[in-house]
């Protein structure tokens, strides 16, 4: 299959204006230029086919949601087990009615305080909604993402897009465009190339089906946030503080069923081998830098991630961009130092850093 790669950077036009020529006329034909490939692309989406496409958070692979051949296609192309539920993106707050029956107070307020951006409800679904979409489940997890391209296009496609990670299954999630042609080239109908991801990790899904909200998927809009903002206690899913993967392969988690996208397989994996160093910061650089020496001294090329005591969000916003350059340099191992998980955003990057080492953990 032959991809087609759109650059579309210049629909923002903030980019444009920041450059050090800048002309009005210029920079709107270029901003017109982007909207026909956006265009183009929405018209793949409409006809059944795959887009992978820029957000705020990572890169996403879309498909018509309430097209069951069309989110086929995202399994095949990712290799992505199909009992893995899929995010539904929205271009209008309003589109929310199209797919669950459920409008509430609570609903309205988070809609309110964080949409567009890095929510995802789960919500009851509607019957129009093919089960393959869902996972098999009644519920459906809704978004409206905070990015202007993603934005565009789903408004242009006129259907809900469903969309996981735009990698293939397992591997980092993809935080810029070359990060998407290099797995899916060859594999899916176009990518929208647009700015890197602002955030840097998935969005956080809260489960919105029991008595107290729950969050199933960590984010960089925290517990706290959410609490702020409906006025009420949120809890944490169990699962998120089991130190090991639900994997099929493992015989006693096969009937466990994800209620969201990353609670049963395996995520994040790199190439090479990857350790997680937990414990007080100087201990845990310590010990990176003894065991970088070791495995050095053994012919083995190193690569470390490890970033400052409480940056938590530049931690989102690169970790999985390292993993991938590290990817790119060949090393065989990998010596990441943990982040406080009393933090939100620090745990929110955790979960993700624990899934990438296979909770490869050594404390100190």
């Amino acid at each position: 299959m032959e991809t087609k790669v759109f650059d579309v950077r210049d629909l923002n036009k903030q980019n444009l204006e920041q450059s050090i020529i800048y002309d009005e006329a210029e920079a709107n034909e270029k901003v017109e230029a982007a909207l026909e490939k956006i265009d183009e692309a929405a018209g793949i989406l409409a006809g059944g086919g795959l887009v992978a496409f820029p957000t705020e958070t990572v890169y996403g692979l879309g498909a018509n949601a309430l097209d069951g051949d069309a989110v086929a296609k995202i399994y095949e192309a990712k290799g992505r087990p199909s009992d893995n539920p899929l995010i539904v993106h929205i271009a209008r707050a309003s589109n929310i009615g199209e797919l669950t029956p459920a409008l509430t107070p609570k609903i309205i307020r988070l809609v309110d305080n964080f949409w567009p951006g890095p929510l995802t409800i789960v919500l009851p679904k509607k019957q129009n909604i093919p089960d393959i979409t869902t996972g098999g489940l009644d519920t459906v997890a809704i978004r409206m993402p905070d990015d202007p391209v993603a934005l565009e296009m789903i408004k242009k496609a006129g259907c809900p897009v469903a969309a996981p990670s735009a990698n293939i299954s397992g591997r980092p999630s993809p935080t810029k465009g070359e990060h998407v042609v290099n797995d899916l080239d060859g594999k899916i109908d176009a990518i929208l190339i647009g700015s890197d991801c602002r955030v840097g990790i998935e969005s956080t899904v809260l489960d919105l089906t029991g008595e107290v909200p729950t969050i199933l998927r960590p984010g960089i809009i925290t517990a706290e946030n959410i609490e702020a903002a409906i006025g009420g206690k949120v809890e944490m899913d169990p699962a998120l503080y089991v130190n090991r993967p639900r994997d099929v392969s493992d015989g006693e988690n096969n009937d466990f069923i994800p209620k969201a996208p990353g609670m049963k397989y395996t995520h994040y994996a790199p190439k090479a081998e990857m350790t997680v160093i937990e414990g007080q910061i100087d201990r845990v650089k310590n010990e990176i830098q003894r065991l970088k020496g070791l495995n050095e001294r053994l012919g083995l090329k190193v690569g470390v991630i490890l970033f400052e005591e409480k940056a938590f969000i530049e931690a989102a916003h690169e970790f999985f961009a390292k993993l991938r350059d590290l990817d790119d340099e060949g090393v065989d191992l990998i010596l990441a130092g943990a982040l406080s998980e009393q933090d939100g955003v620090g745990f929110a990057v955790m979960n993700r850093m624990l899934k990438s080492a296979g909770y490869n953990i050594a404390k100190v």
